[in-house]
């Protein structure tokens, strides 16, 4: 399936993959797309909780044809090694009134099980039969955008839930359809009529659906199970699950206006992209925004709804209070996980704003850029641990952490792995939040912006260790290289780059960035065997470079005609605007040598790595670079107890089927566009299912779909 290019002039021609960031911020066409320290927690943390009373049948199509046929630090003490925000841990729980659906047949949330796990025990499919799989059925939504016409582009990343032996899926343009989980065809099908506009990103995206059902359900009444899908514009719609009318008793008829609770910076609304998370009977709703743009902007928040009334039961605030109106963000835009039988939900935290400049938010913010535990039923801190002091690099948490238990030198570990952008994965205890293995303040170096406070430490893993060298850039591509008559090597010497904690500055082409906000590892986060203790993480490399223009520079320089579509963003509200590229040569091909793209799996008994291989293929123009090289990837894997790893993510349309133990590549099938979501598995029936939704994503290739493709093996 590799396709070879024979001469360096066709290299030259093709345009590499239009590497860039997947934070759900807004970033044009050509540029990444959202791509004195703060201490961790202190013991007692700072409040952040506060509690409140309170159609037709898509169209089956022809599979697509195969590839064969196609500054100084500050004055202050240096940071003590990292510390754990903890207060006392809830016991376990009597159950709920909501049922927990059996993750043996279902897929009822975005990664399978409130942990993040992406776990199935299904084990019909095998490494032996898996190459017999075939295409059960095919159906296009017909909710799609290449942006060429009135409406934006689409990206589309929804998992589709599998539940109440149904198969619900949001679409891009906001719509719920309820398959028949063995043909695909239409049950019902529900269309918020919302703005089709881009009012906090570049595209219209979709991740999904949520799924909920009560444990003691009313006979005669509806809304005893309910699908809920959140919109660009801030609300969020509650649906009959049999039927998919709107439940009349949810919030006003049936939407949840979370704007509502957008007072302090209202600068966008509170976009619901991610599916909340569902915990008993709690819907917990995080949102996303717009980075890069303003240095003042809504600040982080969490809302937790009663399932059935909407009525708010609890909000959890990521900035403290005296400085909200002066910085913005640490939101959770991103997926949550939570322990059901401990009564904890895990959240992901992103960075303040503005994303490269920290001059207006020198006080501590604890909870930015953490993994914060809470208390399910009261949003009160349980324990916090900051990933990254005072960032200034956009970097992130981006994916749910992965529960996990583990054995470690015989001792059986509830533990949680926080992935993140820096090529890190973070293991620690999931019910205090202190280490597994030791976790290492060290030192990092300054930069030289007047008014800027620079950590002198930030917390380092020892295991499981990086996922990349962030100690030095990525050697040039000599391929890249001499197609662009050293453009690669003269940007190379023209980027400061002192580590993966250089500081942005307004020097020279700007600082080297690597790992950067574009993600190590992206939002579908790392998948885990609890019966082999096994996790499984796919990882892309990606080079960028950041640079800092002063005020009076910037607005010069935004107002040339075309540069606003070069990685151009203002901060408005701070004294330097910025920009973020991709280190390309003039024909689009990355500088860095490849892989591009990776998979692992690691034994979370020793965090030692058992595999790991390039992953994909990158490829444009209908050309598919070496399987070596890998691609760049969004989107993470699901496991199976038969022994399998399902996963698309990659930029060159394929989905893949490897060998668990092995890392061997067992079967494939190619789609109309990159698979950027996770894929779902389910038993309905009697038969084994695995589906793939293909919506595309501008960051690897401009390539849209609406197609889902599910496969079983044949009858």
């Amino acid at each position: 399936m590799t396709h070879l290019l024979r001469s360096t002039a066709l290299l030259a021609l093709l345009a590499g993959p239009a590497f860039a960031q997947q934070a759900d911020t807004p970033t044009p066409p050509a540029a990444p797309e959202s791509a004195a320290p703060e201490t961790d927690a202190p013991e007692t943390p700072p409040p952040g909780a506060t509690a409140t009373e309170g159609s037709e049948t898509p169209a089956e199509v022809e599979a697509p044809e195969s590839p064969e046929d196609t500054a100084s630090q500050d004055d202050s003490e240096p940071e003590p090694n990292a510390e754990t925000a903890v207060v006392e841990v809830p016991a376990a729980r009597p159950a709920s009134d909501a049922k927990v659906p059996s993750p043996g047949t279902g897929w009822p949330s975005f990664h399978g099980q409130v942990s993040g796990a992406k776990y199935s025990p299904l084990t019909q499919i095998t490494p032996e039969n898996v190459g017999d799989m075939e295409l059960a059925w095919r159906v296009e939504t017909g909710d799609v955008s290449d942006g060429s016409g009135d409406l934006p582009a689409t990206v589309w990343s929804a998992t589709p839930i599998y539940a109440n032996d149904m198969l619900y899926i949001g679409t891009p343009f906001y719509r719920v359809l309820a398959l028949d989980p063995a043909t695909g065809e239409e049950i019902w099908s529900y269309d918020t009529q919302s703005t089709l506009e881009a009012l906090t990103q570049p595209a219209l995206k979709n991740r999904g659906v949520a799924y909920w059902e009560a444990a003691n359900p009313t006979e005669g009444e509806a809304c005893q199970k309910i699908v809920y899908l959140g919109t660009m514009d801030a609300r969020l719609f509650a649906m009959d699950a049999d039927t998919g009318a709107l439940c009349e008793d949810f919030a006003d008829g049936g939407v949840l206006d979370v704007n509502q609770w957008n007072t302090v910076n209202d600068r966008w609304p509170l976009s619901l992209l991610q599916p909340p998370t569902i915990v008993g009977d709690h819907v917990i709703i995080g949102w996303a925004g717009n980075d890069w743009d303003w240095a003042e902007a809504p600040p982080g928040s969490v809302f937790s709804v009663n399932a059935q009334s909407g009525e708010l039961e609890w909000t959890f605030d990521t900035i403290p209070e005296e400085i909200r109106e002066k910085t913005g963000t640490a939101n959770v835009w991103t997926a949550m996980s939570a322990d059901e039988e401990r009564g904890i939900v895990y959240l992901p935290v992103a960075s303040p704003s503005p994303n490269y400049w920290g001059g207006n938010r020198t006080e501590d913010i604890p909870y930015a850029t953490s993994t914060t535990a809470l208390d399910v039923d009261t949003g009160e801190v349980i324990w916090s641990r900051q990933w990254v002091h005072h960032d200034i690099w956009d970097y992130d948490i981006n994916s749910a952490p992965t529960l996990m238990d583990i054995t470690v030198n015989g001792q059986e570990i509830p533990a949680l792995m926080q992935a993140t952008k820096m090529g890190f994965l973070f293991v620690v205890n999931r019910e205090t939040g202190e280490d597994i293995w030791p976790i290492e303040e060290r030192p990092v170096p300054a930069g030289t912006i007047e008014g800027e406070r620079y950590a002198p430490t930030q917390p380092f893993p020892t295991t499981p260790a990086p996922l990349l060298d962030q100690s030095k850039m990525p050697d040039v591509w000599n391929i890249a290289d001499i197609a662009s008559f050293g453009e690669c090597s003269e940007l190379w010497s023209k980027l400061i780059y002192d580590g993966m904690y250089t500081a942005p500055t307004t020097e020279g082409e700007g600082a080297g960035a690597y790992p950067n906000s574009a993600g190590v590892v992206q939002w579908g986060g790392v998948g885990y065997d609890p019966e082999n203790q096994i996790a499984v993480v796919n990882l892309s490399h990606v080079v960028q470079y950041i640079q800092l223009y002063e005020r009076e520079e910037y607005d010069e320089i935004n107002g040339e005609a075309g540069v606003g579509e070069s990685g151009f963003h203002p901060q408005t509200g701070a004294p330097y605007g910025m920009s973020l590229k991709t280190a390309m040569n003039r024909w689009g091909m990355p500088c860095w040598e490849p892989p591009f793209g990776e998979i692992m799996a690691i034994d979370m008994t020793t965090g030692e790595p058992l595999w790991r291989k390039p992953f994909g293929m990158s490829q444009r123009y209908g050309f598919y670079m070496p399987e070596a090289w890998g691609s760049p990837t969004i989107g993470g894997p699901a496991i199976t107890a038969g022994g399998l790893i399902f996963i698309g993510a990659t930029m060159d349309g394929m989905v893949r089927a490897y060998d668990l133990k092995s890392g061997e590549e067992l079967w494939s099938d190619l789609t109309e566009a990159p698979s950027v979501s996770n894929p779902a598995i389910y038993e309905h029936d009697g038969a084994e299912y695995v589906a793939f939704v293909s919506g595309g994503n501008s960051i690897l290739k401009p390539s849209v779909g609406d197609m889902v493709s599910v496969y079983r093996l044949p009858r």
